[in-house]
């Protein structure tokens, strides 16, 4: 009896020792102290060696610059799927053969047979006049031109159906002024705008789009809708649609009143066809706190080959958005072993390596339209994208010690704190904020994945080191990429996440700046 009651007491006392121990995956803690106090063990498992292990894999010339839809891409889904889960990521999508995929189809287009007449005059397609992105003139359609000198004018001339005429100059001005008509004319419900441009112009943006036009265009399957076409055209080919010549159509451009041809047709068909594709999603399921979620993206989709050039043909995208890529799966590594260890995210955080980003933001696009979890339980969209390089102005000073931070006090005080605090606390990395400026010119809030999170009021952060010589070339190579600045950048970007799944409450919303 006595032994039965010593052995007792040994039991009693090992199970007291193992609680005593501390947070177990069976039994976490939600404490928010000892949550803090162990962020840096865990931070500290994102390492550069790590970093260049993956990424001189996914941007080695055998993933072939993983384009949307081809080869590269699939191999690159294929190895960040397994690393989620060989770290114990769960896989969150139901319903398809794979649960790490988020699979759908984008829409891949190429240009068929064009061309404007006016009359008996034949302006063909590629020669005397090129487009960019979509076409409402899939067969030969009469159409009506209407010439306008600036956007504004657009929505009072009765636009609907119409075709939006006008001049368009040279310089830094003409992408803001042609991003403006195209909005302004979709808007009014026009079929499309011809730019019409001087000689020289016109050639060397002909030259420069060449490869570009003769490439398949991927979008969203577009269900039967169509934006207003963006057609550049010779002065010759303006003139003739606004019954003029070349010489009076320069001359006048700003102050004479065309009266337009009245028998004008345009064809400009597209072939198109389904493109599978998909974004990777691991999943990190919270606590007390787990209806709640975050989405820490990178895109893994590059540009794929040009078979065009002469030597390296491959643009392998190490730095875009290779190192972007692999911070994720570092942090995925890292919150999932936090979770087996007791310390797991009191919200829960989905990790997803989107595709298609190169094509115009899409897979992210795809998701925010198709979330696996609610919108209106996600906090916040923590972006990866560059942060392997210095840009110009920072190589000039050999100084990769800085990041740019994007947009976090756009929407929400709360996140542009947070992230300050993790870095003066951790860190102390240099954040510029440069392209945090609404008027920056290079809009580059606009031109990441976090931007369809944004859109639906999801207070967002993207970290960015800038343009460098090697963006969208071949030599943007695993080799030249500074590992140890993307490592201190990667620990910034958990620091911050762990504060967002873990803190009390959800971060507010608290402004709308543009």
């Amino acid at each position: 009896m006595k032994r039965h009651n010593l052995y007792a007491a040994l039991l009693l006392a090992t199970i007291g020792y193992g609680c005593a121990k501390g947070p177990s995956a069976s039994n976490p803690t939600t404490d928010v102290a000892k949550l803090s106090e162990a962020a840096p063990k865990y931070a500290q498992t994102i390492t550069a060696a790590d970093l260049s292990k993956h990424l001189y894999i996914i941007a080695s010339d055998e993933y072939e610059g993983r384009n949307t839809g081809e080869k590269g891409q699939k191999m690159a889904a294929e190895y960040i799927a397994r690393e989620f889960r060989e770290d114990g990521l769960a896989g969150p999508v139901k319903g398809g053969a794979n649960p790490y995929y988020q699979t759908f189809d984008l829409q891949k287009s190429s240009w068929g047979e064009g061309h404007i007449t006016i009359g008996s005059q034949k302006f063909l397609m590629m020669q005397d006049f090129f487009p960019l992105g979509s076409s409402p003139f899939s067969t030969e359609q009469a159409i009506e031109a209407v010439y306008v000198t600036d956007a504004a004018q657009i929505a009072d001339k009765s636009a609907q159906g119409k075709l939006i005429v006008t001049m368009l100059g040279s310089g830094a001005e003409t992408q803001n002024r042609t991003r403006a008509f195209a909005a302004a004319a979709e808007k009014a419900g026009a079929k499309g705008v011809a730019y019409v441009m001087g000689a020289e112009e016109y050639r060397t943006m002909a030259d420069r789009y060449t490869h570009r036009i003769s490439q398949p265009s991927i979008s969203q399957v577009s269900g039967g809708s169509t934006r207003p076409a963006s057609i550049y055209t010779t002065p010759t080919v303006g003139a003739a649609i606004l019954g003029t010549t070349p010489e009076k159509l320069e001359q006048t451009a700003a102050t004479a009143t065309f009266k337009p041809a009245s028998d004008i047709k345009i064809l400009m068909s597209r072939k198109s066809e389904p493109l599978p594709t998909e974004n990777v999603l691991g999943y990190v399921e919270g606590t007390d706190k787990k209806d709640e979620v975050i989405v820490v993206t990178a895109h893994y989709d590059h540009v794929g080959v040009d078979d065009s050039r002469t030597g390296d043909k491959i643009y392998n995208g190490a730095n875009d958005d290779g190192s972007g890529t692999v911070a994720v799966i570092e942090l995925a590594e890292a919150f999932a072993q936090a979770k087996k260890d007791g310390y797991g995210p009191r919200r829960s955080i989905l990790f997803m390596t989107v595709t298609a980003e190169e094509k115009g933001l899409l897979g992210s696009e795809y998701y925010a339209n198709n979330p696996i979890f609610p919108l209106a339980n996600t906090v916040a969209n923590v972006n990866i994208d560059m942060i392997g390089r210095m840009d110009f102005d920072n190589e000039k000073k050999n100084d990769s010690n800085y990041i740019y931070v994007i947009g976090a006090d756009k929407l929400s005080s709360e996140l542009h704190q947070i992230n300050e605090e993790a870095n003066q606390k951790h860190v102390n990395l240099r954040l510029d904020y440069k392209y945090n400026d609404e008027k920056d010119p290079n809009r580059f809030y606009y031109r990441s994945d976090h931007y369809n999170f944004a859109k639906h009021g999801i207070p967002i952060i993207f970290y960015f080191n800038g343009v460098h010589a090697d963006y969208h070339q071949p030599g943007d190579e695993a080799d030249k990429i500074i590992y140890e600045s993307a490592e201190k950048v990667a620990r910034l970007a958990f620091y911050t996440t762990w504060e967002l799944a873990n803190r009390e409450n959800r971060i507010v919303v608290d402004s709308n700046k543009k």
